[in-house]
């Protein structure tokens, strides 16, 4: 089982005109934020005997947490698969600056299409999918999560959190069941969500 934390609010989260598009673009997150949800972790780690490692993404709003975690004697592993969807030329701007005719596109073809030339939502659920067996790269290290017995902590992303339940629900990574509306809905800030049960 993965218990996944969405990672604390990023500063830039409360832009005006509908908000940031943020997928890779590396926002910080207030220390104190980072602190209070490495804490909870920590709560919620001593009161149902997890362990003491977590795996997080490497942009700070996911990291910061790993790193307080590690001042406390946690074993803080980073890995790119873990990172937020690429939304390409989009990343970082507000929604209202991108185009309504891209977001159609995207719309009209939700699983393949790639949101300013980045990732498909079918190549995060390939993504995610892998991460767990380890297959996302050549060179496994031996302390990767596959290798850990039982549960897995992770500091995580919205959309990896997403398509993470997405195919808990889902046999396969099969793009023709991947509609906006079979999507789970973002979890929100600070959010645990168990993962890895059908």
């Amino acid at each position: 089982m993965i218990f996944a934390w969405r990672h604390p609010r990023p500063q830039q989260a409360n832009a005006q005109d509908g908000g940031l598009c943020i997928g890779r673009t590396d926002v910080p997150v207030d220390p104190r934020r980072a602190r209070r949800l490495a804490r909870r972790i920590e709560r919620s780690a001593h009161e149902h005997d997890l362990p003491r490692v977590i795996w997080t993404s490497p942009l700070q709003r996911c990291a910061d947490v790993g790193r307080w975690l590690r001042r406390w004697g946690w074993r803080h592993h980073i890995d790119a698969a873990l990172i937020e969807m690429d939304f390409g030329a989009w990343d970082g701007l507000p929604w209202s600056a991108i185009a309504h005719a891209e977001v159609e596109a995207w719309n009209e073809n939700f699983a393949h299409y790639k949101p300013g030339g980045g990732e498909s939502l079918t190549e995060v659920l390939t993504r995610v999918a892998a991460w767990q067996s380890g297959n996302h790269s050549g060179n496994q290290p031996a302390n990767h999560a596959a290798n850990q017995p039982g549960p897995v902590l992770i500091g995580a992303h919205a959309g990896w959190m997403r398509a993470r339940r997405w195919l808990d629900g889902h046999k396969a990574a099969n793009a023709a069941l991947l509609t906006s509306a079979t999507l789970p809905t973002a979890p929100s800030y600070g959010a645990l969500w168990k993962l890895g049960v059908p």
